[in-house]
């Protein structure tokens, strides 16, 4: 029994640390995506309608405490640098359950926001009825939804990349590509990778 407990532990980690969850529902490549409306951390509403010269969105399921998003951060300030100007901003989505994770609180999310001066909203889902309604279960996770005949559309979904440790380690830049190639008018030639970060803390169910 005590070779179990350790073995069993293991186990836990790597499900964590993957982001892999049983659930199979959630928004896949080519549905449309319905509008939501969060808070930002400046107090405004905010939601896919807002902005009208859009042609797309970078939506990245996120954490203030995640090492990944941590690791990944810095990444995600540069696609919204590079990207918002030609119609695809990034909107990131802070996804854990506060009362599991108190340091991804509505003030910490602010706090975050200010200090690392985001040019992009930081919305609290507080009940996760959006994160769960896109079927996310790690931080980080990435969507791209891109416009068409007015409606949203899930165009790639996963990792934002293939190197956690670095960006300029990485071969693979599958939220970089896809957006380019949907700016070019072309079909997504990767349109999902496996997110690899920290499993989401979801409500307790009462």
């Amino acid at each position: 029994m005590k070779k179990f407990v350790p073995l069993l532990t293991t186990i836990v980690l790597s499900v964590i640390l993957t982001g892999m969850c049983l659930k199979d529902d959630g928004y896949k490549i080519g549905d449309e995506v319905q509008n939501f409306s969060l808070m930002n951390v400046n107090g405004e509403m905010v939601s896919l309608t807002d902005k009208q010269y859009v042609k797309g969105y970078i939506i990245a399921f996120t954490s203030n405490t995640c090492p990944v998003s941590k690791a990944y951060e810095n990444r995600i300030m540069a696609l919204n640098e590079k990207f918002e100007p030609r119609g695809y901003p990034v909107i990131a989505i802070q996804a854990n359950d506060v009362r599991n994770s108190p340091a991804d609180s509505y003030s910490a999310m602010q706090q975050k926001s200010y200090s690392r001066n985001y040019r992009f909203p930081y919305l609290y889902d507080e009940d996760q009825s959006v994160t769960r309604a896109f079927g996310a279960t790690s931080t980080p996770q990435m969507f791209v939804l891109h416009l068409r005949n007015n409606r949203y559309k899930v165009a790639y979904i996963g990792a934002l990349d293939n190197n956690q440790a670095s960006a300029f380690a990485a071969s693979q830049r599958y939220v970089e590509n896809a957006v380019n190639e949907l700016l070019a008018g072309r079909p997504v030639s990767l349109p999902s990778a496996r997110a690899v970060g920290c499993g989401i803390k979801w409500k307790k169910s009462v």
